[in-house]
């Protein structure tokens, strides 16, 4: 029997939050390695905002004993405004799931993202990202969390491929004046860890 890859989840939850008109955008080290970031990860974070009913739909698309989607859970998590996930037991693979309620409130990833494609198998797929810059502020956000090396890595990745402009499409109008604004808003480690990104980069 060939194990199933991660992907497989990941493209099922894609396509059920589309069916389910379920606004959404992918964040994270996974839309990094959609933007030049190297570090190989299967971590997946997806920022939803989802009224009562499709929280009972989304729901009741993983059923147990399979899955790990608890409706009340989601409720909790929206109001409390934190993560709440979406787990496949029988391989132990999950989906962290980002409530536009958690701070600093997630709205603006949802405002911005855009439409990309995901090559898996020889096969493309089309999925909402956050937009590059989003990506960064939510990585800058996870530093300031953490302050884990993997997260300047990451950044750092992004920023190399904006000065190689590896893909005009996104790379040749990247917006530093609006990470410069968040980054001020988020402290001035930040600022200063921002500011030293950059000068590594070369941009």
């Amino acid at each position: 029997m060939v194990e199933e890859s991660p992907f497989e989840l990941y493209l099922d939850i894609f396509q059920t939050l589309e069916r389910l008109g379920i606004p959404y955008a992918i964040i994270g080290a996974f839309a990094g390695m959609s933007y030049g970031m190297t570090r190989l990860t299967a971590d997946l974070d997806i920022v939803v905002e989802m009224n009562e009913e499709q929280v009972e739909a989304l729901a009741a698309a993983y059923p147990a004993p399979r899955f790990y989607a608890d409706p009340h859970q989601m409720r909790e998590s929206i109001r409390l405004g934190i993560m709440f996930k979406i787990i496949d037991t029988t391989a132990g693979r999950k989906v962290d799931l980002i409530p536009t309620t958690m701070e600093p409130g997630y709205g603006f990833v949802l405002k911005r993202r855009i439409r990309r494609s995901i090559q898996w198998r020889g096969q493309a797929f089309e999925a909402w990202f956050a937009h590059p810059e989003d990506v960064i502020v939510g990585k800058l956000m996870a530093w300031k969390e953490g302050r884990s090396f993997k997260h300047e890595q990451d950044i750092r990745d992004i920023l190399v491929a904006v000065r190689l402009n590896e893909e005009p499409e996104w790379t040749s109008n990247f917006d530093f004046e609006y990470i410069d604004r968040w980054a001020t808003r988020l402290g001035q480690d930040v600022v200063h860890l921002w500011q030293r990104l950059k000068a590594v980069a070369g941009v």
